[in-house]
């Protein structure tokens, strides 16, 4: 499996830096060409490599990490998404909810997004909780998971035990995953809360 992350501000490089303190390799790429990332990537860590967006988009898995509003053009990339995990870490408030015709952000972003398995995850903590050792005294800090595709979740729980964290399972996105969405000009009740899960 083959892992990359598209967007590398400070929620990008915060995923970055999960990847690096499991030695799991991952791609790296943005707006900017990858010879402007490179060195910002090899200061997280020798398994994080900086790349075009093209290289970047032929993961398995790709972490959607830009600002909401930047995502179709990201979608345009590729003609087809199919065979591809599309994790979507992006928050869309304030946009309005008839802006997304009335669905859950993620059900809107997922329809530019063609044939890609999409789960919603790692969106409702801040950058700087996010790129903290989520393995902490007593437990793992908590990502919750959303998706329409149940398939496409168990893969997804996998790689977050992988980094250390505990997965939460929300269901479908417009049933618990509504608790991680921004609707409007409000957060989703999970959005910010930093849980954890205790050893068994």
């Amino acid at each position: 499996m083959s892992y990359a992350i598209v967007g590398f501000g400070k929620i990008g490089q915060a995923l970055a830096q999960a990847f690096a303190r499991k030695n799991i390799d991952v791609t790296v790429a943005s707006r900017r060409p990858p010879e402007e990332l490179a060195s910002q990537a090899r200061a997280i860590g020798p398994t994080v490599v900086a790349r075009s967006l093209q290289e970047a988009l032929k993961a398995d898995t790709i972490f959607l990490a830009v600002p909401f509003g930047e995502h179709s053009a990201v979608a345009k990339a590729l003609p087809s998404w199919k065979g591809k995990t599309i994790i979507d870490t992006t928050n869309s408030f304030p946009v309005p909810p008839e802006e997304l015709d009335g669905l859950p952000s993620s059900a809107f972003l997922a329809k530019a997004f063609n044939g890609a398995r999409l789960v919603k995850g790692f969106n409702h903590l801040i950058a700087a909780t996010l790129a903290t050792n989520p393995v902490v005294e007593g437990g793992y800090r908590v990502v919750f998971l959303s998706s329409d595709d149940e398939d496409a979740v168990a893969p997804v729980a996998d790689l977050a035990k992988q980094l250390g964290y505990a997965p939460v399972k929300l269901g479908r996105l417009n049933e618990g995953g509504a608790l991680v969405h921004a609707r409007g000009r409000t957060w989703g009740p999970l959005i910010f809360q930093d849980l954890f899960r205790k050893q068994q």
